[in-house]
């Protein structure tokens, strides 16, 4: 090979990892942390706003965020006969494929589809309000299987009906049933056969997606059950620990955070949260703070260079930033309501909600709110409480029946 081609070779595999490095197989990120990996990104946005770069519609009702992987977007919603489907999108926002997968949640407050599909190369993996997880055959445009995980783990669905987006790991796809026959559970992707199933705890789900982190080379699977928040064994489901945390209507949804040996939990209605300190091995947690001004309710929170930032649901406080090390509040921004908080090349990107609809961009820092721009939300329908994504240079909202792309790149 001559070294022209051998150059064209090496910068075409470089760009290749780049481009799958900037997409979102899951949830809030990579890592369900928030935390999105698109580089390139602009610092501060124009007095309108960035450009739009399409609009798609049509997707019926729905609150889950859009999945991006292999050069697709994937977002759920529900038509008017409850019949859920998965929309497969290029990005240019084209749909060019829609897969029809059972029946959704109807809701006086809020229908549709909650869960946010987990892709897996040619599969996706998602939950329904009612409580079936499937498994989507992207290439045939089929169901693969589907398993009814609470009439299985002897489980009852909860007010708002199951929120949880999936996790997929290795083989393996996690859930929490919140049933007496297995609280969170493992099921085979490829089949739907239980793997493992936690029966020691006694606790309902509690719309709370489950993550991985990894503390001393030690995977472990954190979420949050009714009562709680827990650490497990993911290759096992063998309950590591359990700290009590109860909050009003029973509603943890905020995904449970990690960082230099801590394990920060949040909910919201005056709850607030804390810190978990983990023994060296993480078998075992000692409190360590805790704190009422930060009370997320389900809009996530995003732990940047040691500081954590998200929004306050019943104080009134807006948008707030602890330091992780002490809990220390390090500021409060009563003009930045409660919303949906993520994180990408260095900014913090804030979708407000569930009717104020205002995009802010910020810069993280411990010396106090610094906006770098801002808009509004106007297409689509319903509730501004789908979580943004971020990835090809794009921002993407969903909103009820459509998903806004914004142009985001610095060039």
């Amino acid at each position: 090979m001559n070294m022209k081609k051998a150059f064209f070779v090496a910068t075409m595999v470089l760009t290749s990892a780049v481009f799958a490095s900037a997409e979102t197989p899951r949830f809030r990120g990579p890592e369900g942390d928030g935390k999105f990996t698109a580089t390139g990104l602009l610092r501060e946005w124009p007095a309108d706003g960035p450009p739009v770069a399409w609009i798609a519609e049509g997707f019926g009702d729905g609150y889950s965020s859009v999945s991006v992987s292999d050069g697709n977007i994937y977002v759920t919603g529900m038509t008017p006969d409850q019949t859920g489907h998965l929309y497969i999108l290029d990005m240019e926002g084209a749909v060019q494929k829609t897969i029809s997968y059972g029946p959704e949640t109807l809701d006086e407050w809020a229908a549709g589809p909650r869960a946010t599909p987990a892709i897996d190369g040619n599969r996706a993996y998602l939950l329904s309000g009612p409580g079936v997880v499937y498994a989507l055959d992207l290439d045939a445009g089929a169901v693969l299987w589907d398993v009814d995980i609470l009439a299985r783990f002897g489980a009852e669905n909860i007010t708002w009906q199951l929120a949880e987006s999936l996790l997929v790991d290795g083989d393996n796809v996690i859930c929490t049933p919140g049933g007496s026959e297995g609280a969170v559970v493992a099921l085979h992707k490829m089949t739907g056969e239980t793997v493992w199933a936690m029966t020691e705890l006694n606790e309902p789900a509690s719309y709370c997606s489950p993550a991985i982190i990894t503390h001393n080379g030690r995977r472990i699977l954190v979420t949050m059950p009714t009562n709680c928040v827990v650490g497990l064994d993911p290759d096992t489901g063998a309950l590591l620990w359990r700290h009590e945390h109860t909050t009003r209507h029973d509603i943890h949804a905020v995904t449970p955070v990690y960082g230099d040996g801590l394990v920060y939990y949040s909910s919201g209605y005056g709850s607030g949260g804390g810190a978990l300190a983990l023994s060296e091995d993480g078998a075992s947690i000692v409190p360590k703070w805790r704190d009422e001004t930060l009370d997320c309710q389900h809009h996530g929170v995003v732990l940047v260079d040691g500081y954590l930032y998200g929004t306050a649901h019943s104080n009134r406080t807006g948008l707030v930033c602890l330091e992780l090390e002490t809990g220390k509040v390090m500021w409060t921004a009563a003009e930045i309501t409660q919303g949906n908080v993520v994180y990408a090349d260095g900014m913090l990107y804030v979708y407000e909600g569930p009717r104020v609809g205002q995009a802010s961009l910020i810069k993280p820092s411990p010396e106090g709110l610094d906006v770098r721009g801002q808009f509004t939300v106007t297409a689509g329908t319903e509730q501004h409480w789908p979580h943004p994504t971020i990835a090809h240079g794009l921002l993407l909202i969903r909103r009820g029946d459509a998903v806004i792309a914004y142009n985001i790149k610095a060039d």
